[in-house]
């Protein structure tokens, strides 16, 4: 019987000193002014050039990070993939915003497309949109205003970017996931990628786009996409996530006068997320899913649709997902009963990784519960093991 509680797979993967490292920084994330002077400390320090770049790639960069390239990143790998957890490099750097910068990422995202051609416990690519091109340029085309003659070549750069790496996860035959943005800019994405599944999703989903279920919009955008796939004659790939940027979503629309595209409650999006799980269960001929999800409730439900469904454990079109680092009680345990399982495994130099850390940890703060579960499963563990010691 699955069971989030066996802590003895949970941690399987992890020695005595990753367990205390994990400890100590779940304790430090769970204090919210810890955080915020940590956050702004880290930041003075790098920016003056402090030596505590050392500190940071052994403590929390190694609990959330796989390395500071693809090379480094091998070991995290083989490490999960003995477990039967797979790894999603994801190269993790923000907010640049130059032209080279973009074309050095989408290149990063194809060297990872290339070495998940070539690992087998690298089921998925990923990329995020801002990554290869302008912020403010994506929410212009986004709002649908004319662009002006350098700011349509700009866009035609983005959208070539998006078609190199789309081409090469389908020659290689790899998945790719392109991650959300916020509502402002997601307009674009949606658009570029119903193009890319249009054009590299007819034999399979190897293009997913992302649905952030915390948007009261999400369920609607999965009905049309459905209906667009099965019209057109393609494989539809979705992500699903709860969300990432409520705050700033909720802010930007109370100073600009216009409704929040948010819902109301946690209750509602938790409402939404699993909604949108049965209904790509219901049509999984057609929608190839990963479910990335920290939500013990939502991962179980999966489990238990597909049951009710007779989708084996190990289909193609079902996966889970969660954040290196974090929620292994999920993804181990659901791995060890046969279940599709992959981790985002972030990856990039510590420095310009940092904004990354800096909202894992403020995310783990923010979100009720989170950092106390972790803690109280690595509590559990670590006297699991002393009492196994002793006896």
């Amino acid at each position: 019987m699955l069971s989030f509680d066996d802590t003895a797979i949970a941690f399987s993967g992890k020695t005595d000193a990753d367990l205390r490292r994990s400890y100590w920084l779940f304790r430090l994330v769970g204090n919210s002014n810890l955080v915020n002077f940590g956050q702004k400390a880290t930041t003075f320090a790098i920016n003056t050039h402090l030596p505590i770049r050392g500190f940071i790639k052994a403590t929390i960069f190694k609990q959330f990070c796989g390395g500071e390239d693809v090379n480094e990143c091998l070991k995290t790998i083989e490490s999960l993939g003995k477990y039967n957890v797979g790894s999603i490099l994801d190269y993790s750097v923000e907010g640049k915003a130059e032209e080279k910068i973009f074309d050095d990422t989408a290149s990063h995202i194809i060297e990872t497309i290339e070495l998940a051609s070539k690992k087998k416990h690298i089921p998925f690519a990923v990329f995020k949109p801002t990554g290869v091109g302008d912020i403010a340029l994506i929410e212009k085309v986004s709002s649908k205003v004319s662009l002006s003659a350098e700011e349509q070549q700009a866009w035609e750069k983005v959208k070539n970017r998006f078609d190199g790496i789309c081409k090469k996860a389908h020659d290689c035959k790899v998945q790719l996931l392109i991650d959300a943005e916020e509502s402002w800019i997601q307009v674009a994405v949606d658009d570029l990628a119903h193009d890319m599944m249009l054009k590299y999703n007819k034999e399979q989903a190897i293009v997913f786009n992302t649905a952030q279920l915390y948007r009261n919009d999400r369920l609607i955008y999965l009905e049309n996409a459905l209906k667009d796939a099965k019209e057109k004659k393609y494989y539809f790939g979705i992500k699903l996530v709860r969300g990432a940027y409520m705050e700033k979503e909720r802010a930007r629309a109370q100073k600009m006068g216009y409704t929040s595209p948010i819902n109301n409650t946690k209750a509602d999006t938790d409402k939404e997320y699993n909604a949108a799980l049965e209904f790509c269960v219901k049509n999984i001929d057609v929608i190839s899913i990963c479910a990335g999800t920290h939500n013990e409730d939502s991962a179980m439900l999966l489990v238990k649709l597909m049951r009710q469904n007779n989708i084996p454990a190990n289909h193609p079109h079902v996966w889970f997902s969660q954040l290196l680092g974090m929620s292994d009680h999920i993804s181990f345990n659901v791995a060890n009963a046969g279940y599709n399982v992959a981790k985002y495994v972030p990856y990039g130099p510590v420095r310009d990784v940092l904004p990354y850390l800096i909202r894992r940890a403020m995310e783990n703060t923010s979100v009720k519960g989170q950092t106390g579960r972790e803690l109280s499963l690595i509590i559990k563990e670590k006297q699991r093991r002393t009492s196994q010691k002793l006896s």
